[in-house]
């Protein structure tokens, strides 16, 4: 078997957007609404169990806030989540969100070595936009010959819904696949699709299960930033190459 394509989760896989980026553009939402709302990096750490903006929103308004009522809770977190998204973008647009240890050098060595390359999110299309564009340049964006992003399937992670539309829109099997992910959702969902996971934990998921994942590490690394593996096969490697990848797939996938 040959490793053919990487497909890569985006929020906490190739930036550490949930501190950086959700939770400030969230705060920010709240308080231009009016609202007296606001999430500490503790509660955060409970509300990313629940994929998806819009999903959140109405969980931390029926566990969190029983006493608040509107005439209609699909439209409000709508509304609050568009709101969100605007000011999230132009926090990237800022340039605060800066990508992780390792992802713009392995996206540039797939390139080389001719991978193709995916994104497979349940954050919204804008979001990946302005992330790519902002860390990368816009014309990176056509580096990923699929992105999976948004609600463009019916259910978000943990189903594999996002993963399953990937392959099929790339005509590849899982085996030809490794999926990167950072979160316990994640990994359920590209397992559901019988994708090999590379885990690379954050500070909201270190405490995650990842018995499924192929390895677990700190980071993708850098050549002078050696990653720490926290589970799976010792190798040489001190930082993740299209070579460690390829030794990784002929291992597992």
């Amino acid at each position: 078997m040959t490793l053919k394509a990487l497909i890569f989760d985006v929020d906490g896989t190739l930036a550490n957007t949930e501190r950086d980026g959700h939770l400030v553009a969230f705060n920010l939402a709240f308080a231009e609404l009016g609202l007296d709302w606001v999430w500490s990096n503790e509660l955060y750490h409970k509300l990313l169990d629940v994929t998806g903006g819009q999903l959140r929103i109405k969980h931390y308004v029926n566990d969190y806030k029983p006493d608040f009522s509107c005439d209609d809770l699909d439209a409000f977190a709508a509304s609050v989540h568009a709101l969100k998204t605007e000011i999230y973008v132009r926090l990237v647009n800022e340039g605060k969100i800066p990508l992780r240890p390792g992802v713009e050098r392995l996206f540039h060595e797939a390139r080389d070595a001719g991978l193709r390359m995916a994104i497979a999110t349940t954050t919204t299309p804008a979001n990946v936009d302005a992330l790519i564009a902002n860390t990368l340049g816009r014309e990176a964006l056509d580096w990923f010959e699929v992105i999976g992003a948004g609600n463009i399937v019916p259910n978000l992670k943990p189903a594999g819904d996002i993963y399953h539309w990937v392959l099929e829109q790339m005509n590849l099997e899982p085996k030809d696949c490794i999926a990167f992910e950072d979160s316990r959702n994640g990994i359920v969902s590209a397992t559901d699709a019988n994708l090999k996971t590379l885990i690379t934990t954050n500070e909201y998921t270190e405490s995650h299960q990842f018995d499924e994942a192929i390895v677990i590490l700190n980071n993708l690394g850098e050549p002078n930033k050696p990653f720490t593996l926290i589970e799976g096969d010792a190798t040489d490697a001190t930082y993740v190459t299209v070579d460690y990848l390829k030794e990784l797939h002929a291992k597992h996938c």
